[in-house]
């Protein structure tokens, strides 16, 4: 006599498994949620520090604005040949973690800063404005405590 499962016993074990993947797969959904959100946290600490050493060893001009002149509109060129590379204060400026998008949209002096993230949002990772150093997560909502991403 061979020893084998026998259908239903097979369809029983699928349903248990099934029924367990329910139950843990929110669970795990809502620790990919948070750990997004303390990796937007981290790489706006190092976009603000890198930001901040940069003012500092540059009589406090911001990076982004062309030759160091405060004077000149600012640009993302600029911020990425001043920041980014061997030997600068970023090996690469860091993904937005909810979007996966480096670019950073550059705010000019004389425009104000969004209130919101900024559209699209397939487009910009990162907002950012030289005049304030000011830079933000550009993602629109809330996270699991009910902050909203563009105040990180």
């Amino acid at each position: 006599m061979k020893k084998a499962f026998t259908l239903v016993e097979i369809l029983i074990v699928v349903a248990i498994i099934g029924i367990l993947a329910a139950i843990a797969l929110p669970a795990l959904q809502g620790y990919i949620q948070k750990a997004k959100e303390s990796a937007a946290k981290d790489d706006l600490r190092i976009l603000r520090n890198a930001i901040e050493i940069y003012a500092a060893q540059h009589n406090g001009i911001a990076p982004g604005y062309p030759d160091d002149k405060s004077t000149q509109n600012p640009a993302i060129q600029a911020f990425s040949a001043q920041m980014v590379g061997p030997s600068k204060y970023l090996s690469k400026i860091p993904a937005n973690p909810f979007s996966g998008k480096t670019v950073i949209k550059v705010i000019g002096d004389n425009e104000a800063f969004p209130t919101e993230a900024v559209l699209p949002l397939d487009l910009y990772g990162w907002v950012y404005k030289p005049a304030t150093k000011t830079i933000r997560l550009n993602w629109p909502g809330t996270d699991s405590a009910g902050v909203v991403y563009f105040d990180y």
